[in-house]
């Protein structure tokens, strides 16, 4: 009877140590789905409690990304960042820290999950439900909830909570593009009359 519970408690353990690893792997491949060395474009809408409600675009190359809105517009060279807001005209440059980068683009979890978040996985019907915990009290995202396309990989939505707050994202239509890394930099000759704001 005793070796019997001891091979019972090891198939458990196991099965537990496997589970984590499929969470691993799903995040993994969704992950090698958005971060192609091409780039990738897709449509997002935006419910959060913090933020507001948004819709738009949103491009993304390695570190770099470009989001686009009815009023907001980012570029991100992976090192500066440029927000032009529509009602004000004005564009704001900034060097963005980690943590702050972390609430603006709904793919950081490229590399959320990987540094300071622990996973776990459950199915969805068609897709794979992945939840992310932080183990490190300074991370901003202190949750976060993805439903991942079993067949493609393809993340289809991406809630996170901040605070006590949660922000979702929608995601429809990614496709992988050939980025030209220009569209990734803010261009003052396309907002002549902007005024530029310098917070750096």
């Amino acid at each position: 009877m005793k070796k019997i519970v001891l091979v019972m408690t090891a198939l458990i353990l196991v099965g537990v140590a496997s589970w984590a690893q499929t969470a691993q792997q799903v995040l993994d491949k969704c992950a090698a789905t958005v971060s192609v060395s091409s780039g990738v474009t897709a449509n997002f809408t935006m419910n959060s409690a913090q933020y507001g409600n948004a819709s738009g675009t949103i491009s993304i190359k390695g570190q770099k990304f470009y989001m686009h809105t009815s009023t907001t517009t980012m570029w991100f060279d992976g090192k500066t960042l440029w927000t032009y807001m529509a009602s004000n005209d004005e564009v704001n440059i900034s060097t963005p820290t980690a943590q702050q980068l972390q609430t603006l683009n709904p793919y950081n979890f490229i590399n959320l999950y990987k540094s300071g978040y622990s996973s776990s996985l459950t199915t969805a019907g068609s897709d794979y439900q992945l939840h992310l915990t932080s183990t490190k009290e300074q991370h901003k995202i202190k949750e976060a909830f993805l439903l991942v396309d079993k067949s493609s990989y393809v993340p289809k939505e991406i809630k996170t909570l901040m605070g006590n707050k949660w922000t979702i994202f929608t995601i429809s239509g990614l496709k992988t593009e050939q980025l030209n890394d220009a569209m990734f930099r803010f261009d003052s000759k396309d907002y002549p009359d902007a005024e530029i704001i310098d917070l750096r």
